[in-house]
């Protein structure tokens, strides 16, 4: 606390500065010292400019605090707007699924051939497990509750 602060009886209301000053609080009670300190050299009938010049600054102080507050809030909102529109985009979308879909019978023709012809009966197998555990695999990560049984069903 300052002197002048303390000879004007003002209390200090805000303990953690009491142990740890914050930088911006040490230039505002410069500021205040110098005000009262011009006020004695200047005289009474400029205290009122005096007072209303370190008012501005006191209002200046809690403008910038409010608008950093205010961009601090701001920039989380839309960082949780963007997480809830990734969200949104990662949910079941139909044009996703029909896309796989129509992807994975236009491959799976000459897949198929392609297995047959070179592997037989188990490369056809084989690629057909392939097409199926990728269209699995989509359904899955669009929906995992897809495949995780009946929770809490009594059979």
């Amino acid at each position: 606390m300052s002197p002048v602060c303390r000879r004007a009886g003002i209390p200090n209301l805000n303990p953690m500065n009491a142990t740890a000053p914050d930088p911006r609080d040490t230039d505002l009670k410069k500021d205040l010292d110098a005000t009262v300190r011009a006020r004695r050299d200047l005289g009474d009938e400029y205290e009122s400019a005096l007072v209303e010049s370190f008012l501005e600054k006191v209002d200046r102080r809690i403008d910038e605090a409010v608008d950093r507050r205010v961009r601090r809030q701001l920039a989380e909102r839309r960082m949780e707007d963007a997480r809830d529109v990734r969200r949104a985009r990662d949910t079941d979308s139909w044009a996703e699924r029909f896309g796989l879909s129509v992807v994975s019978l236009l491959l799976a023709i000459p897949l198929s051939a392609i297995a047959a012809s070179l592997a037989g009966l188990p490369g056809l197998i084989t690629a057909w497990v392939g097409i199926v555990g990728v269209n699995m695999a989509q359904a899955a990560r669009l929906n995992p509750d897809l495949f995780a049984g009946r929770r809490g069903a009594k059979g």
